[in-house]
């Protein structure tokens, strides 16, 4: 087997071996396949992590009521600077509504109860080089 970007690629891929009527396109179908493959090595850490952990992205990012609070996560590797806004704001910028760089792209906000309530509308201003 051939390899391609670190990725075992098979000589002939079941479906096309199966199927002698895929063979016209066999090389769109095995590129298919060989971008599926970096796909899952991509969102599974190169196998660190399975696709169930990619998948609860949600558990950690977005807006969640805790107990003390709110904390909001987003990632956005390219800002330079984020604000929450809303109706508890009067849609405006405020420094109390600035959310904080982490590490890797991730920036974050902790409010207290008081500062937003359950229905509250509001949307992300986010600022970078340029823009």
């Amino acid at each position: 087997m051939p390899k391609k970007n670190s990725i075992t690629v098979p000589d002939r891929i079941g479906l096309v071996k199966n199927d002698p009527w895929l063979e016209p396109y066999e090389a769109a179908i095995v590129g298919r396949h060989e971008h599926a493959l970096y796909k899952l090595k991509e969102l599974t850490n190169g196998g660190k992590q399975t696709l169930s952990d990619f998948a609860s992205g949600y558990l950690y990012f977005g807006l969640h009521k805790t107990g003390n609070g709110w904390v909001f996560r987003e990632w956005a590797p390219n800002a330079t600077a984020i604000y929450m806004v809303g109706d508890f704001n009067s849609w405006t910028e405020l420094p109390q509504y600035q959310l904080k760089a982490k590490k890797n792209g991730i920036w974050e906000l902790s409010l207290p109860a008081r500062a937003m309530k359950h229905g509250d509308l509001f949307k992300l201003r986010i600022h970078w080089n340029g823009g």
